[in-house]
């Protein structure tokens, strides 16, 4: 090895990391190059959605304890499942156990009727502008393989996940702002870990952005050496130059224009991501809104509140996860587990959809909720649920969402889909649909393959969802 060669690699690498900072190091992780065209070069078809506001409840909410209303289950609690029902694939064999009545009454919302349980007293207002997907399925009892699924389209590790894919696809709306951002629960443990918003095979600056839960989500975004602001730029210059020249040596090597991009990001990120962050410039009737004057609901409501100011500024996907490494994975108490996380999460939801409608965002905003799968109705322990990943919930608004309603449904006890069946592939066909994207078009080839989020099997778009 050259040793000159190698000490000026090594000094290089010093000065671009002093010029980016702590907030480099993030970008590095995953932005997208600001060079790079969109993939689409524009929409495929108008599009009714500029951006994703992803809600993840991390372990599996139980939809016939929130969205999926069912009387015979009441009606039947207590007794087997039976026998019409068959075999029930579950990890603990609790498909003998008696069935299990949903633990807190549903009421109709609204002026839709739209049912909704008494555990969501704040999201119910709003339920004139929710879809409930009641008839959502997927491939595996695993919470892990359910978490890649909902996240990559696979239950398979390693490919990339929807806002990937869209941050690739699409970009951002703002250069100097990520495209996708993932704000993750701040007790950590997300079950299959950070590769459910990672990049897979698509190139690294379009994985998730992560940022830390609390008053200061991105560190070191100030400049660490004292610099004027002219100074800086006249470093950039140079940076650029020396860039330029470096990349052309090296045949214009993508990870290392990646690298080079990501610095860049990182200055730029210097100057708007701190007003971002500053959740100060808020009113205190918005932080009473989100829930930050009250502990239970503080870091959610935080979280949303952030979510909602990057929307505003041109991030085009962004995913809030609730929910550690259990989270609502209530396999031994629905009741306490439920009102627990519902607790945290209502008001802060309902502020947020509330406040994107007042500002004009929820036109052109897709709003998603739920889960990697839901419950069984039968009980485990007693006054628990399994998973169930063969019929469950979740719930779309904003962006030609027609709201006050259901879509699909599950069985008389909530156990399978059966009507309007929406696989995770649908959903994830749909998503793309609004955005503008035709997901048999949007691929990348990878070992000799096209390969989509949508994977390999016929997905469909789910019309009906639209207004």
């Amino acid at each position: 090895m050259d040793c000159n060669h190698f000490t000026m690699q090594t000094d290089r690498r010093s000065f671009l990391t002093r010029a980016g900072g702590g907030a480099g190091m993030i970008a590095f992780s995953s932005l997208r190059q600001a060079e790079q065209a969109p993939v689409t070069a524009g929409t495929h078809h108008p599009a009714r959605a500029k951006r994703v506001l992803w809600l993840f409840m991390h372990g599996g909410p139980s939809h016939v304890d929130l969205f999926d209303p069912k009387p015979a289950l009441t009606r039947f609690g207590g007794q087997p499942l039976p026998a019409s029902f068959g075999n029930v694939m579950t990890r603990r064999n609790v498909a003998r156990n008696p069935l299990l009545p949903p633990i807190r009454r549903f009421r109709p919302r609204g002026e839709s009727g739209l049912s909704i349980s008494d555990f969501l007293p704040h999201t119910a207002r709003h339920a004139d502008d929710l879809c409930v997907i009641r008839s959502l399925h997927g491939d595996s009892v695993n919470h892990p393989q359910s978490v890649y699924q909902m996240n990559t389209g696979s239950i398979l590790m390693g490919n990339p996940s929807v806002g990937s894919w869209i941050a690739w696809g699409l970009g951002s709306e703002n250069s100097s702002l990520p495209a996708f951002v993932v704000l993750p629960d701040p007790g950590g443990g997300l079950k299959g870990g950070p590769v459910a918003w990672g990049n897979g095979y698509l190139p690294a600056s379009s994985q998730g952005v992560t940022l830390r839960s609390g008053d200061s989500p991105i560190p070191a975004l100030q400049s660490s050496l004292g610099l004027s602001r002219s100074q800086e730029l006249r470093n950039l210059k140079l940076l650029r130059s020396m860039n330029s020249r470096h990349l052309r040596k090296r045949d214009f090597d993508d990870e290392l224009s990646a690298r080079v991009a990501a610095y860049e990001m990182a200055f730029r990120m210097q100057m708007e991501a701190p007003a971002v962050v500053n959740l100060q410039e808020e009113t205190a009737g918005t932080h009473q809104q989100y829930g930050l004057d009250h502990p239970q609901t503080r870091d959610f409501g935080q979280r949303c509140l952030l979510a909602r100011r990057m929307l505003e500024r041109g991030v085009r996907f962004v995913q809030v996860y609730s929910g550690d490494t259990n989270g609502w994975d209530a396999h031994s108490n629905v009741a306490a587990n439920h009102s627990e996380y519902c607790g945290r999460t209502d008001q802060p939801i309902a502020a947020l959809l509330q406040d994107l409608k007042q500002r004009g965002l929820l036109e052109d905003t897709l709003v998603i909720w739920g889960g990697e799968f839901g419950r069984m109705p039968m009980s485990e322990q007693g006054s628990g649920r399994d998973h169930n990943p063969w019929g469950f919930c979740a719930w779309l608004a904003g962006a030609g969402i027609r709201g006050g309603r259901a879509w699909g449904a599950t069985d008389d006890i909530g156990l399978r889909a059966v009507q309007d069946r929406v696989s995770v592939n649908d959903l994830h066909a749909t998503i793309l649909h609004l955005l503008g994207i035709d997901h048999e078009q949007l691929t990348w080839f990878h070992n000799g393959l096209d390969k989509r989020l949508t994977g390999p099997d016929e997905a469909h778009v789910v019309h009906g969802l639209i207004g």
